[in-house]
Formats: C-alpha cells, sequence, structure tokens
C-alpha cells in the first residue's frame, strides 16, 4: 500500500483541533470538516490546511479518513456521508472513544468497499493534544496498523497496539473506568482529612509522594477542583459515556463488576445533578454536597 499523504479529518473540536494542527505540521495534507458551521474555516484560517463543507467533500480524493466525534452513531454517520468518496484502498482512522461493538459493524460494512478500518482512541487530553504527546490505543490488523503509523506518530508519542478492531475502544474505555474510580475516591479522601483539619493542598502533595499517587493527584485536584476552575476541558457527560462503554464490554464478557456499576452510576448523577456542559473534574461537586463541605479553606455549605 503506498504511504499516507493526503488526510480527511472529521470532528474539529477540542481535542480534534490540535491533532488536525500537528498533522499539518508533520506535513501531511489535511482538508477538515465539522458540524458546526463555520468552524473548519476557522481551522484552516488559524492552524492551515483545507475547509470542506461536508464529509464528502473533505474524504475525496484523500488517503485517509480521522474521525473524532462523541460517539460511534456520530462515526457511522460520518463514515455514510462520504458515500462514494470512500474508494478501494483508503483506511479510517477512528479515533473516537466509541463502542467495539458497533465499531466492527462500521469496519466491516467498509471492508466490502475495499477500505480498512482501525480505531485509535486518546488518552491525554487537550494539553498532550496540543503537544502531540498523546497515549494511543490501537485495535486493528498489524497491516493496517503498520501502514497508519506514521499518522499516528504525528499527534502522539505512546502507541499501543491492543488486538483486533475494537480492542482499543475496549481498552480506552476501561482506562477511563481506573482514571474515574481513582477520582473519586481521591475527592472523598481529601473530603475526610479536610473535615479531621488537614489542609486538601498538603494531602494531595503527600499523595504524589506516597502511594496514593495517581493522575488525579497528579494533574487534576489541585489545578482544576481546588482552584474552582472545573476547565480541565474533558466533559461530563463523555466521561459517563466511557464508563457505560466499559460496563457494555464487561456485561458482553460476562464479568461482575460491582465496584464499577457504583463508579459509573455516581458519575452519571453527577451529570443529572450539575446538567449539560459541565466539566468532568466537576464531578466532585456531588461529593461535596454529599458530606456538606467544599473542598478549600475548610469551608463548610
Amino acid at each position: 500500500m503506498a504511504a499516507i499523504k493526503s488526510i480527511a479529518f472529521a470532528g474539529i473540536g477540542n481535542m480534534g483541533w490540535p491533532m488536525a494542527a500537528n498533522l499539518l505540521k508533520a506535513g501531511f495534507d489535511v482538508t477538515v470538516c465539522d458540524v458546526v458551521p463555520g468552524r473548519a474555516e476557522a481551522f484552516a484560517a488559524e492552524a492551515g490546511g483545507r475547509a470542506a463543507a461536508n464529509p464528502a467533500e473533505a474524504a475525496a480524493g484523500a488517503d485517509c479518513v480521522i474521525t473524532i466525534v462523541p460517539t460511534s452513531k456520530q462515526v457511522a454517520e460520518a463514515v455514510e456521508a462520504m458515500g462514494a468518496s470512500l474508494r478501494s484502498g483508503m483506511i479510517v482512522i477512528d479515533m473516537t472513544s466509541g463502542q467495539p461493538g458497533r465499531t466492527r459493524e462500521i469496519a466491516a460494512a467498509l471492508a466490502e468497499k475495499g477500505v480498512a478500518m482501525i480505531d485509535c482512541p486518546v488518552s491525554g487530553g487537550v494539553p498532550r493534544a496540543k503537544s502531540g504527546q498523546l497515549a494511543i490505543m490501537a485495535g486493528g490488523a498489524e497491516a493496517d496498523l503498520d501502514r497508519a503509523e506514521p499518522v499516528l506518530k504525528a499527534m502522539g508519542t505512546s502507541i499501543h497496539r491492543c488486538g483486533p478492531i475494537g480492542a482499543g475502544q475496549a481498552m480506552k474505555a476501561l482506562n477511563n473506568l481506573v482514571s474515574a474510580g481513582g477520582f473519586l475516591i481521591g475527592i472523598e479522601a481529601l473530603l475526610i482529612g479536610q473535615r479531621f483539619g488537614l489542609d486538601p493542598a498538603k494531602m494531595v502533595d503527600v499523595l504524589n509522594a506516597s502511594t496514593g499517587m495517581n493522575n488525579s493527584t497528579q494533574k487534576k485536584f489541585k489545578e482544576y477542583v481546588l482552584s474552582r476552575r472545573f476547565d480541565a476541558g474533558f466533559g461530563l457527560d463523555l466521561m459517563v459515556k466511557d464508563l457505560s462503554i466499559a460496563l457494555e464490554v464487561g456485561r458482553e464478557t460476562t464479568t461482575p463488576t460491582p465496584f464499577s456499576a457504583l463508579c459509573r452510576e455516581m458519575w452519571a448523577a453527577a451529570a443529572a445533578l450539575l446538567g449539560p456542559g459541565a466539566d468532568h473534574t466537576a464531578v466532585a461537586k456531588l461529593s461535596e454536597q454529599l458530606s456538606a463541605t467544599t473542598l478549600g479553606g475548610n469551608k463548610e455549605g
């Protein structure tokens, strides 16, 4: 197969924008599209590349299609909209944190057209999307992953081949399950400590020097919770979606997951409490309300 040179990029959101920009910096020919009116044009004006009016226009003549949208349903809609622009020999790289089963269905339909598909969801958030240091969890045939590797290396520094199509998305959902559990238990520990009389900021320092350290203690508690900013850039609704996918994989494999189920329900309860648009770090407010304590400064209420 010929090397990938031209890329159609569907989904210029918080993550997609810097990822597409890094592809341009790496020398790829990139055409972008987005459902938000004017966003593709804004990207082309600011970062470069070309703007397309719709997915079919973006995919026309491309060697590769990248999708990074909120759900697998939207991936299917984008792929369907590309229609005849999807030609034999092309490859679709789905970087959405999607549903493995649905992705396999999309891949099977594309295979009938001679179009390969791999799933490559990412971890690292907006900061690492901007720096090109994302962790990428990849699923698909080895030959397709080999072909896509130069594209993936332009966006991430850690590429993990997890297995056949859908394996990357399963791994991403399970990664977020572990991350979500660590966040909640850490917040409860800070609340206990503050009510005891400990300084939560100093608690974070101790956790980071001890065995309680995790991604949330390192990069989220001071930055987004104790600061009261709650603006890490990853939506609470998207975390609930990922946790739901993790539990779906659990059900499909008949794995008992009592703690995971409770974790998902707590995040879902926070989403219902806080409403649309909340950042995932705002889940701390649920635990704060349950304990009638606001983290930081030993404030009550």
